[in-house]
């Protein structure tokens, strides 16, 4: 994942909060272990590279997080993907400024993409790739939430009634809220108008994931390439610049900030209202119709925008 955590605690003594800060770090260290495609130990990558050749037993909680994963990718019939990190590559996010891979190189790169070439065998917990071709997941679309729910698990075990935990400033989750308060605060910034802030929320014993094409990205002949991936056209999403999504989990808050960011308004507004408490706000390029989309979002941050 390769994701910069950082945790508030409010306990009753100093002591107690740095045990328990400690203890989820450790966890967020563990999890690492386990899901990072930036570490060839991990065991998402050996299930990269030897899935190909047969069934891979995985352990429990690998295989948890991969039956959350192709759930939401049979949800939103494909937009959500993990096995997008070939075109990650190809379009020079790992490690690069940023490129523009050929067609024939996407041609090459098709039959190594799609979440239908993926196996989950949950009686045997193995994973396969159908066509016995390498692939590469991704988690980088779920694995921060996925992350936060285990640590915020932990965190109730340990008796922590208050605490907000941040993902990269990408995935929050709030527990709790601070003393004297009805919640934690957050900002969701305006990506139209730079500066401005397009929201504020408390957020209470539940999770808000921002997907957004402001900070990753790069720049060729005056044209803007995101990193977030459309699977289907194997290309960059084009008009939007920024998705919210608020839900109880953040596993799935995490999930859905693609989703909304891939699907068409009609389609994402589907999948918010499906589930009550579930929230999105999504801001698209000012030249595109509806530039600002509020799905149940709290207060009416698109009447300001």
């Amino acid at each position: 994942m390769g994701t910069e955590f950082s945790i508030d605690i409010y306990a009753h003594n100093q002591s107690e909060a740095d045990r328990a800060i400690n203890l989820a770090f450790d966890e967020v260290d563990r999890l690492e272990d386990l899901l990072s495609n930036y570490r060839p130990s991990s065991e998402l990558s050996r299930i990269s590279r030897e899935a190909s050749n047969e069934p891979v037993t995985t352990d429990p909680e690998t295989f948890r997080f991969l039956q959350r994963a192709f759930y939401w990718s049979a949800r939103s019939e494909g937009a959500f993907d993990i096995t997008v990190g070939p075109l990650l590559r190809a379009w020079g996010f790992f490690f690069q400024g940023g490129r523009i891979p050929s067609g024939s190189e996407l041609v090459s790169l098709r039959s190594k993409v799609g979440w239908q070439k993926v196996i989950l065998d949950s009686q045997a917990r193995t994973v396969s790739f159908s066509h016995h071709q390498s692939m590469e997941l991704d988690p980088g679309s779920i694995g921060k939430g996925f992350a936060i729910d285990q640590v915020v698990t932990m965190l109730h075990g340990l008796g922590v009634t208050s605490a907000f935990l941040s993902a990269g400033g990408s995935t929050l989750y709030a527990i709790g809220a601070p003393p004297g308060t009805t919640g934690w605060p957050v900002n969701i910034p305006d990506p139209i108008h730079p500066g401005r802030i397009a929201s504020r929320i408390l957020l209470k014993d539940s999770s808000l994931s921002t997907g957004a094409c402001t900070e990753k990205f790069f720049i060729k002949d005056g044209h803007r390439y995101c990193h977030i991936f459309d699977p289907k056209s194997l290309r960059p999403v084009e008009g939007v610049l920024q998705t919210s999504v608020i839900d109880p989990s953040a596993t799935d808050s995490d999930a859905l900030s693609t989703v909304v960011f891939v699907l068409d308004p009609t389609l994402s507004r589907r999948v918010i209202e499906s589930t009550p408490g579930r929230k999105a706000l999504v801001f698209r390029r000012p030249q595109t119709h509806q530039s600002c989309l509020n799905m149940n979002w709290p207060g009416d941050p698109c009447g300001q925008a």
